[in-house]
């Protein structure tokens, strides 16, 4: 049976925990998509209010939680934590495998740990609306939710192939009051070059952006909300792993290992960096791998660039590691792993090899969540099957080194939206798509070279 370890409501964390205060070295500065020169706060400022700017920012260690978002964490935090005594039993495996569980939010994942404070500062800044693009849905809805608490109106751009691959997903966001149009549109300049390209383009995380990016930077009143990669948005999300650190000093061990699925960096970020933080502070050796999609492998297979964040090339150029900001992956059912790019804090922690990555394809991820479902009850998000396919991988691995480690890895959401991609799993319609390195070499001859 699995053990539950819970925090009562008043340890919420009260600070979030800034990564890049510890950093060896402090990631490279965005450019200017024009000039190729470094910006600063300034230029972000027609996108986001300006405590967002000064987060993205920021260099300071801890980053007070203002109160009124505290107080609507404790809808749903802080988040259980389990060990899977099951999955290890049915692995027959010496390690210790725990999860922190993040489907217990309103919108079933990790992305209200962000959405939240970001439509809290847009609320205090006076904006009337917020655009946002979303893969799965994840984001959208977790948006969805807080710009409805704080009576914003939310405008969303979903991948077209989860806009039809998840239908209930856009249903949530309707309930919360928001406007989904699939991505990409005929709303926006963007969306129409693409459409005028390619009139049956399934979409991509980076084309959403670039329809959302447009549609607020053309509305003074409209500010751009971001679900991952920027560094406010990663800041936000480590208010799982300050749990998790007080939840594992409660099982009485600290991880050997942490996981977490990885697509532009929240989710990982989230966990990962307060355990890293014992690596800076104290010397400890806490490995941190981040596990992504076989067939979007911007850490595993991709450059450390400067690209673009978005398609068309609209947002400031970032130095991360990337498939090139034309890529399109294919239609897999972890829409919101499908990104072609890498948080810029993420990627100098990969290059200076102070975090891991590891690769699994679409058939191994479900392979690995109906395994967890069966032995621990939950069904995960396909998102959520990448970081277990990793724990399973590490498992396994524990057991031929006849090593006892500590495993924990964050299961960012359920999957209880995604019973279509179960069954097409089941009846055997999900293929594996094998990305030749001939289609990334072609993707990143895109990028244009920054001196």
């Amino acid at each position: 049976m699995k053990k539950k370890f819970l925090l009562p409501e008043d340890e919420i964390p009260e600070n979030w925990y800034n990564i890049t205060a510890d950093m060896p070295n402090k990631p490279l500065p965005p450019l200017n998509r024009v000039t190729k020169e470094s910006i600063g706060p300034e230029a972000l400022t027609p996108l986001f209010p300006q405590e967002l700017i000064k987060q993205e920012f920021s260099t300071e260690k801890w980053i007070s939680i203002p109160d009124e978002v505290r107080e609507i964490y404790k809808i749903w935090r802080p988040t259980p934590m389990f060990r899977a005594h099951s999955l290890e039993k049915a692995l027959d495996t010496p390690a210790r495998i725990f999860y922190k569980y993040e489907g217990v939010s309103p919108s079933g994942s990790h992305k209200p740990n962000t959405a939240v404070p970001q439509a809290y500062y847009n609320k205090q800044a006076g904006v009337k609306r917020i655009t946002t693009e979303t893969g799965a849905g994840q984001w959208g809805s977790a948006l969805s939710f807080a710009c409805q608490h704080f009576g914003i109106f939310c405008e969303v751009y979903m991948v077209k192939v989860s806009y039809y691959q998840k239908p209930y997903r856009k249903v949530m966001m309707n309930t919360w009051k928001a406007n989904v149009y699939p991505s990409p549109s005929e709303l926006t300049k963007a969306g129409r070059k693409i459409l005028e390209k390619d009139p049956n383009s399934p979409g991509s995380l980076g084309i959403a952006i670039s329809e959302a990016v447009e549609r607020a930077a053309s509305d003074k009143e409209t500010k751009y909300a971001l679900g991952s990669v920027l560094n406010h948005v990663l800041l936000h999300q480590t208010i799982i792993g300050l749990e998790a650190v007080k939840q594992m000093e409660q099982a009485g061990y600290m991880p050997d290992v942490v996981i977490a699925p990885f697509g532009g960096g929240s989710n990982f970020a989230g966990l990962a960096f307060p355990f890293l933080r014992f690596n800076f502070e104290k010397g400890a050796n806490i490995r941190c791998v981040a596990s992504e999609p076989a067939s979007c492998p911007k850490l595993t297979r991709g450059q450390f660039r400067y690209d673009f964040g978005d398609t068309v090339g609209l947002t400031p150029l970032l130095p991360m590691y990337t498939l090139g900001h034309q890529f399109v992956p294919a239609p897999i059912h972890a829409g919101g792993l499908r990104y072609h790019g890498a948080g810029v804090i993420v990627s100098q922690l990969l290059k200076d090899q102070l975090i891991e990555a590891r690769a699994h394809h679409q058939l191994e991820c479900f392979k690995a969540g109906t395994l967890f479902a069966q032995t621990e009850g939950i069904i995960p998000a396909p998102e959520a099957t990448h970081g277990i396919a990793t724990a399973i991988y590490e498992a396994k691995k524990a057991k031929e080194e006849g090593v006892p480690k500590t495993i924990l890895f964050n299961l960012c959401g359920h999957g209880n939206f995604d019973m279509q991609a179960y069954e097409n799993y089941f009846s055997g319609k999900l293929v594996e798509h094998e990305l030749n390195q001939g289609e990334i070499e072609a993707s990143l001859a895109g990028i244009e070279k920054v001196e």
